[in-house]
């Protein structure tokens, strides 16, 4: 039998037997002051949230959102079983006013048919509990959680997965391979410029003396040309005052040429 078949089936006998239904039993008023009635509502309504999402986990194409759904069917199944099964257990175990005994086996019913129900919800897993029974059942009837471990050993099929984990952990491995062989070109890059950062280090390492050297001689130049300078600007300070004395003497020889060109005429 089919999980839709078996949803169908208890939504069919929850329809056909009303005294299951806690709104009725209870009454509104009640429902909404009774502590069992709003867990109990609460439990149905997570219920069904997880039969529906395991339906789209089913139409669901992504591998991806499948196992996030499928991962969140089982924390929903695993808070039920684990906080909300026992409370509800010890909630339909005290008596309330205005509840007949019958009532009250009723509500036990009810939490006695909600493992069966948690656990026909499909989750992605293929090792759901087969040969044992619920602990929150078997803490109400005085039973225990039981295996079947009659051989004492589990073969692999045990612990095989689904084909939908399988193919989420070759599609992780592949990009889990991709991403390595990236992480190996990023490692070769690097390590190419850590050599070429080695080398220009070294050849720094050959220049700072050629520098050196050559800030002396720059030093050196600077202060040749500085004295050059000078020099040269005394030199020129002496050609400019040897030029000022050879046209003094060639103006006052001009000058005497002229008195003596005007004192032969005069005299005449």
């Amino acid at each position: 039998m089919s999980v839709i078949d078996i949803l169908t089936r208890v939504d069919s006998i929850c329809k056909k037997y009303d005294k299951y239904d806690v709104e009725r039993l209870n009454g509104a008023n009640v429902a909404g002051e009774d502590p069992f009635a709003r867990l109990y509502g609460s439990v149905d309504a997570d219920i069904n949230e997880c039969v529906e999402k395991a339906e789209a986990a089913k139409q669901e194409k992504n591998r991806a959102t499948v196992v996030a759904l499928n991962a969140e069917i089982r924390r929903t199944k695993a808070k039920l079983v684990e906080e909300d099964l026992p409370k509800l257990q010890r909630l339909a175990l005290k008596k309330v006013k205005g509840l007949t005994k019958e009532e009250l086996a009723t509500r036990s019913d009810l939490v006695a048919a909600l493992p069966d129900r948690i656990q026909s919800i499909p989750d992605g897993s293929s090792s759901a509990k087969k040969n044992g029974t619920w602990g929150a059942s078997g803490s109400r009837t005085g039973g225990a959680i039981k295996f079947d471990t009659s051989d004492g050993n589990f073969d692999d099929e045990y612990f095989k997965g689904t084909e939908e984990s399988n193919q989420f952990r070759r599609e992780y491995e592949m990009r889990k391979m991709k991403q390595d062989e990236g992480l190996d070109i990023i490692g070769e890059g690097l390590e190419t410029l850590k050599n070429m950062a080695s080398d220009m280090n070294e050849e720094l390492d050959r220049q700072v003396p050629l520098m050196d050297e050559m800030d002396e001689k720059v030093d050196r130049a600077n202060t040749d040309l500085k004295n050059t300078n000078v020099r040269l600007k005394e030199t020129v300070l002496q050609l400019r005052s040897s030029r000022n004395f050879c046209i003094d003497i060639v103006l006052l020889c001009v000058i005497l040429g002229i008195a003596a060109y005007l004192y032969n005429v005069l005299k005449k």
